[in-house]
């Protein structure tokens, strides 16, 4: 029912939805799904990087160089027992050479590592939660101890880290900022089409009192309700491929860069809501000033 000129009239007003109108249908359910996506992918990046940052920032590593006659494993073994008993250290190991020879491989090419190069060995260092100790303590003791060691804390590890997370959360928001931008302009253009192609009845709706108003908010009112349809099945799918995401990638390499949990699916439910507010406001705009310019 619609009320024009004080009386309320049974039929609709607009034709029923043709192949274009199903063709923008598909076009914002695909767009919808993208959105999502990106939504979905940006919460999981975002999870990834703060793991691994805090598993940097609770823990150093340290390498040790032999002196004198001391062999390598002898001072290794030497620098985590000191390390071990400082305040904020939880536990300090030394890596066997094929541990410390397998950091250092994908370095060096393919092939085996010549026997007699002089590989340093390193000690792992796990620090206490609360206060951990610092670079600095680290450092004096091995010093005290008489050993030739640097200390790693990661920070520039860490720092690059928080960049990536950063810079994986711009990428996901610019690109729902621009699937909203080409939503709107699609909706826009099949706005301007529809009122082309019924201009005819457009006249007739003014000659019977309509106002431009009423005839931009039944453009808003159609378009609306198919964005919101087909936001809900774009969203639908893309919860459907996150699923499927975190089913099947546990336990691969996925799951470590891209840890998707099911609670990031939640990212999808807004995605009907947006996609009809944005085919409300950019249908009404987008009639209003048509119909502004139409004699």
């Amino acid at each position: 029912m619609n009320r024009i000129a004080g009386r309320w009239w049974p039929a609709a007003l607009l034709p029923r939805p043709d192949g274009r109108q199903f063709s923008l249908f598909f076009v914002i359910a695909v767009l919808s799904f993208l959105a999502c996506l990106a939504a979905i992918g940006a919460l999981a990046a975002g999870r990834a990087a703060d793991g691994w940052r805090q598993q940097l920032v609770g823990s150093a590593t340290v390498v040790v160089r032999a002196q004198g006659l001391e062999s390598p494993d002898a001072a290794a073994a030497r620098a985590a027992e000191t390390l071990a008993g400082i305040k904020g250290v939880v536990e300090a190991r030394a890596l066997e050479k094929s541990e410390a020879d397998g950091l250092i491989a994908r370095f060096l090419g393919p092939g085996p590592i010549p026997a007699d190069l002089p590989t340093p060995r390193l000690v792992a260092v796990d620090l206490a939660a609360a206060r951990p100790a610092t670079t600095a303590d680290l450092s004096r003791a091995l010093a005290a101890d008489g050993l030739d060691a640097t200390v790693e804390d990661h920070s520039l590890w860490t720092a690059e880290i928080m960049r990536t997370g950063a810079l994986a959360r711009y990428v996901a928001f610019g690109l729902l900022a621009l699937i909203v931008v080409a939503t709107g302009a699609a909706v826009a253009f099949a706005t301007r089409q529809g009122l082309a192609a019924r201009r005819d009845l457009v006249e007739v709706l003014h000659l019977a009192g309509a106002t431009d108003g009423f005839i931009a908010r039944l453009f808003q009112a159609r378009f609306a309700r198919m964005a919101a349809l087909a936001g809900s099945a774009g969203g639908a799918a893309a919860a459907l491929a996150g699923a499927g995401l975190h089913q099947f990638g546990q336990g691969q390499t996925l799951a470590a860069i891209l840890p998707i949990t099911w609670t990031d699916l939640a990212a999808a439910l807004p995605c009907p809501f947006v996609a009809a507010l944005t085919a409300a406001v950019t249908a009404g705009m987008t009639a209003r000033a048509t119909l502004d310019r139409t004699p």
